[in-house]
C-alpha cells in the first residue's frame, strides 16, 4: 500500500512541477535562439530607451524585424547580452542557497517563498515598455535568475523525498518534463503573429511570473516532505500524518524505520555544510558522480545548439526554421514523456550511456552533414535527422533525479546546491565560450562522460537511499552500513511480533 498512488501525492508533484514549468518558460523567452523575430523587437525598443533607435531605423530599411536582422549598435548588443548572462548569473548564485532556503521553514514554504522573486520578476518585465525597457528587463532577468537557481534545486529535493520508491524515477522526470513544456509553450507564444511582436514582447516576458501564483495557492494545500518533518525537526507524529496523505491509510512503520535509520546515522555525523561537504572523504564519489552527471548534461551542447538551433535549420536548408525549432520542442516533450516511463524500468544508468552515447553519434552525423551537404543534396537530410535526435536522446532529468538519489537527508540539500550552481556555471560558459555550434567537440566530451558514466555511476533503480549510500560504502572499500539492517532492528522495537 505504501507505493500506491493517491490524488495528493499527484497534486503535491504537479503542484512541485509547476515551479520546473515556469523555470522552462523562463529560460525558453531569455534564451531565445538567435535570429528569433522576438530577440529583434527587444533589441528595437531597447535601442529606442538608449536614444540610438533612429539610427537602426535607418540600417534596418524602416524598422520592420525580419528573422534576418541582426543589431549594428554596440550598446543594444552590450545591453541585450547582459539580460540573457545576468539570467544565468542569477541561478548560480542562487543554487547555493537551496541548502538554507529548504532546511530553514521546509521545502513547501521554501517554494512558496521564493515565489515572490518570480512574481517581482514578471512584473519588472511585464511593465518595462512603460519605463525604461533595458534597466526593468535587465532587473527582471536577474531576479528570475534567482528563482530558477533556487526552484530547480528545490522541486527535485521535494518530489524525490515524497516519491515512493517504485515510482520515485518517473517521478523525479517530471521536473524535465514540466522545463520543456514549459520551453515549448515560449516558443509557441512567442511566434511574431502571438505575442512576438512590436506590441505584446512586454507580455511575452511578463507572463514568466504567472505559474508563480497557481503555484502559490496550490502549495498551501500540498503536504510537507514526511522526511523533512522526521529527520530534520523530530516531528513524528506529523511525519505519518504526512505519509498518510500521500500514500494513503496504511502502516508507516517501516517508513519510519528506514528514516529512523537515516536519521540516526546523520546524527553521528556534523552538520553537514556546503563547505563541509566539499572537504568531506565520506561523500567525495558521490560527489564527483553528481557533478560530473551535471557536467555532460550542460557540455553535452544541448543548450548551445539550440542557441544556435535557428541558424542551424537555415545553413541545413529549412525555408522556416523557426517552426522547425518549434518541432523540435513538440518532439522533445514526448521523447521526454518516454523517459518517465522508462526511467524506472530500463535504470538511470542506461538510459544515460544511451542518451550520451546516442549524441556523441548525433553531432558527428551534424559535423558530416553540415560539411558535406553543398557535394551531396542529401546530406541536407542527415544533418536534419541528427540535429532533431540530438535534442531527443540526452540524458534528460537522470541529472537532477541522480543527485537526490545517491545522498542521504543530512548532504542531500547541500549536494543539490552545489550541482545546481554547477549546471548554471556550465550554462552561463556554454552560452559566453561557444559562439557557434561546435560539433566535433562536443562529441568528444561526449565520448568522454558515456565512457565515465559506464565506469563509475551504479544503478540507483528501485533502492532506498540507504542502499544507494551503501553502494558507494562499497566503492571507497568502507565496511557496509547494512541499511535494512538497521531499519528492521528500529522496527522491531516498537512491533508486537518482536
Amino acid at each position: 500500500v505504501s507505493q500506491q498512488l493517491t490524488g495528493t501525492l499527484a497534486l503535491a508533484v504537479f503542484t512541485a512541477a509547476l515551479g520546473s514549468l515556469q523555470m522552462g518558460y523562463s529560460l525558453g523567452v531569455i534564451n531565445a535562439p538567435q535570429k528569433v523575430k522576438r530577440t529583434i523587437v527587444i533589441e528595437r525598443h531597447y535601442a529606442r530607451s538608449l536614444g540610438v533607435y533612429n539610427e537602426e531605423l535607418a540600417r534596418r530599411g524602416g524598422g520592420n524585424a525580419t528573422e534576418h536582422e541582426e543589431p549594428t549598435d554596440a550598446s543594444v548588443v552590450m545591453y541585450w547580452s547582459l539580460s540573457v548572462a545576468i539570467f544565468a548569473i542569477g541561478g548560480m548564485v542562487s543554487s547555493f542557497l537551496v541548502s538554507f532556503v529548504s532546511d530553514f521553514r521546509g521545502r513547501i514554504k521554501g517554494m512558496l517563498y521564493i515565489n515572490v522573486l518570480a512574481v517581482t520578476a514578471g512584473l519588472l518585465m511585464g511593465l518595462s515598455k512603460l519605463g525604461t525597457p533595458y534597466l526593468m528587463v535587465i532587473a527582471g532577468c536577474a531576479i528570475m535568475g534567482l528563482y530558477c537557481g533556487l526552484s530547480s534545486g528545490l522541486v527535485p529535493l521535494y518530489i524525490g523525498e515524497i516519491s515512493p520508491v517504485k515510482y520515485r524515477g518517473a517521478m523525479g522526470a517530471l521536473h524535465q518534463l514540466a522545463i520543456v513544456i514549459g520551453i515549448l509553450i515560449s516558443q509557441v507564444i512567442g511566434l511574431d503573429f502571438l505575442l512576438g511582436n512590436d506590441d505584446m514582447w512586454h507580455v511575452l516576458l511578463g507572463l514568466s511570473g504567472a505559474p508563480a501564483i497557481l503555484q502559490s495557492l496550490l502549495l498551501l494545500v500540498c503536504p510537507e516532505s514526511p522526511r523533512f518533518l522526521y529527520i530534520k525537526q523530530g516531528k513524528v507524529e506529523e511525519a505519518c500524518k504526512s505519509l498518510k496523505r500521500l500514500k494513503g491509510d496504511y502502516d508507516t512503520s517501516k517508513d519510519i524505520a528506514e528514516m529512523q535509520a537515516e536519521k540516526e546515522k546523520g546524527m553521528k555525523e556534523a552538520q553537514m555544510s556546503i563547505l563541509r561537504l566539499l572537504r568531506s572523504s565520506v561523500y567525495r564519489q558521490q560527489l564527483f558522480v553528481a557533478l560530473m552527471m551535471h557536467l555532460s548534461q550542460q557540455f553535452s551542447g544541448i543548450n548551445a545548439i539550440f542557441y544556435y538551433s535557428t541558424s542551424i535549420f537555415q545553413s541545413a536548408g529549412v525555408g522556416q526554421p523557426v517552426y522547425a525549432t518549434v518541432g523540435v520542442g513538440v518532439i522533445n516533450i514526448i521523447f521526454t514523456l518516454v523517459s518517465v516511463i522508462l526511467v524506472d524500468r530500463a535504470g538511470r544508468r542506461t538510459l544515460t550511456i544511451v542518451g550520451l552515447g546516442g549524441m556523441c553519434c548525433c553531432a558527428v552525423a551534424m559535423t558530416v552533414g553540415l560539411a558535406f551537404q553543398d557535394i551531396y543534396s542529401w546530406m541536407s537530410y542527415l544533418s536534419m535527422a541528427a540535429i532533431f535526435l540530438f535534442f531527443e536522446i540526452g540524458p534528460g532529468p537522470i541529472p537532477w533525479l541522480i543527485v537526490a538519489e545517491i545522498f542521504s537527508q543530512g548532504p542531500r540539500p547541500a549536494a543539490i546546491a552545489l550541482a545546481g550552481c554547477c549546471n548554471w556555471t556550465c550554462n552561463f560558459i556554454i552560452g559566453m565560450v561557444f559562439a557557434g555550434a561546435v560539433f566535433i567537440v562536443f562529441a568528444v566530451l561526449l565520448f568522454g562522460f558515456t565512457v565515465f558514466i559506464y565506469l563509475r555511476v551504479p544503478e540507483t533503480k528501485g533502492k532506498t537511499f540507504e542502499e544507494i549510500a551503501a553502494v558507494f560504502h562499497r566503492k571507497r572499500g568502507a565496511p557496509p552500513s547494512k541499511p535494512q539492517e538497521e531499519a528492521e532492528m528500529v522496527q522491531l522495537k516498537s512491533s508486537t511480533e518482536a
